[in-house]
């Protein structure tokens, strides 16, 4: 498989006035195409933070974020915004949808912001809703949709545009236990169908489900581990 996605020597630090906070420490990281990466650690060992640049939602302090072969760093801010839109997607704790769009308005959104015609999102968004089992409920606003149907409405809008990764920042923190199951055998059947994905998760059983787990503590990885379901 070749490589996706590359770090090297990533660092991002926060500053607030002298006080320096060291979050990633010269970080080195590969992800090979096709491969379901997990990463956990403590909290506050860097695991969102480092998603957060590799989805280049934020930017490093120093060193080098690649993907697909093109160096982050030399991308301007709308070419940025444009990658992001059209090669990412992006599945949140909160689910983060819009409550007063319905859950097939909910993904089109970003369909049409890529200039998509209203006919074809639309389209778009009746096959994702059905990758995720959730054909039955196109016009349901969140507000008539549990907490994990609203999390597949999130994937759905994640992967309707058929992106090269898919990014999750503990995408079953807030579901109960049956209906988290269902989440992460929506992403393993994703994987399967060869989305490369990469996932924060705090729970031992979660990162078994990838190919591999990538451990941090203070920032640097301390270990990255090959799961028994590839092994």
């Amino acid at each position: 498989m070749s490589t996706i996605i590359e770090t090297k020597k990533l660092i991002k630090n926060y500053y607030n006035g002298d006080l320096v906070l060291n979050v990633l420490k010269s970080l080195d990281l590969l992800v090979k195409k096709g491969e379901f990466v997990t990463i956990t650690g403590r909290s506050g060992s860097g695991k969102s933070t480092l998603l957060y640049q590799l989805g280049l939602l934020d930017k490093p302090t120093s060193g080098q974020i690649i993907l697909e072969g093109v160096d982050a760093s030399s991308l301007s801010e709308n070419d940025m915004i444009d990658y992001r839109l059209n090669k990412l997607g992006y599945i949140f704790q909160d689910y983060a949808i819009l409550p007063e769009m319905t859950a097939a308005e909910n993904i089109m959104l970003p369909l049409l912001m890529q200039g998509l015609p209203e006919h074809l999102a639309y389209k778009k968004s009746l096959e994702a809703l059905e990758r995720v089992q959730l054909a039955h409920r196109p016009d349901n606003l969140p507000s008539q949709l549990s907490g994990g149907e609203q999390q597949r409405v999130s994937i759905a809008r994640a992967l309707a545009h058929n992106p090269t990764i898919m990014f999750a920042d503990e995408p079953t923190a807030n579901l109960d236990s049956e209906t988290a199951e269902v989440i992460m055998n929506t992403f393993v059947n994703l994987n399967r169908d060869g989305q490369t994905i990469v996932m924060v998760t705090h729970e031992p059983e979660y990162t078994e489900l990838g190919h591999r787990t990538v451990e941090l503590d203070d920032g640097v990885i301390v270990g990255s581990e090959i799961n028994k379901r590839v092994a």
